[in-house]
């Protein structure tokens, strides 16, 4: 065999083994993500709030039926205004971790609204019956909540203090572990 035949044949032998690398490291790869994000929601891995502290704006709207209500009528509990559409997929993921937050702390004067950026009311009548939504949602055809809040992207969530003052705002999903962290204090005041 040749020199030249044979030095073809190690790179030949070099490139193959390079490329057998390269593919089992993106099947590890692939087969670790999943668990990656299982642990990321067993930790509760999610955006962390800033604090802030500013006056609420007082977002006055309708119900699902029709009623008149605003963040001021829950003046004296600490409220949670999550600005969230049917159609955002990390708004999806986070609503188990806030159906649960609430149950757990709603007899400590804890509320969260829920307000719906943009969809036919049917729509969201829809998602709160299907997800067994049992916080207040209110629908926002108008966008006036996500406006006076100036919430830029969804989801965003406001924390509203007992004295109806925001102390803490999110952008992204929240997990059950950070609201434990961050609001549960609140609720002590």
């Amino acid at each position: 065999m040749s020199a030249r035949r044979k030095s073809q044949n190690q790179q030949t032998i070099i490139l193959l083994v390079i490329g057998t690398g390269l593919v089992l490291v993106a099947l590890a790869a692939i087969l670790a993500l999943p668990k990656a994000q299982e642990q990321a929601e067993a930790t509760g891995l999610s955006a962390i709030p800033a604090a802030v502290n500013f006056p609420a704006p007082d977002v006055q709207l309708t119900d699902l039926e029709g009623n008149p209500v605003a963040l001021s009528d829950f003046h004296g509990q600490v409220i949670l205004y999550n600005a969230w559409a049917t159609w955002c997929p990390p708004c999806k993921e986070e609503m188990p971790a806030l159906q649960a937050f609430f149950e757990a702390h709603r007899e400590s004067g804890f509320v969260i609204v829920a307000i719906e950026d943009g969809q036919p009311i049917e729509e969201v009548r829809a998602f709160v019956d299907e997800h067994r939504l049992t916080f207040p949602v209110w629908p926002d055809p108008q966008y006036k909540a996500t406006t006076a809040f100036r919430a830029n992207s969804l989801p965003t969530s406001f924390v509203i203090d007992r004295d109806g003052i925001v102390r803490l705002t999110w952008t992204g999903a929240i997990s059950r572990a950070m609201l434990e962290e961050y609001v549960t204090p609140l609720l002590k005041q």
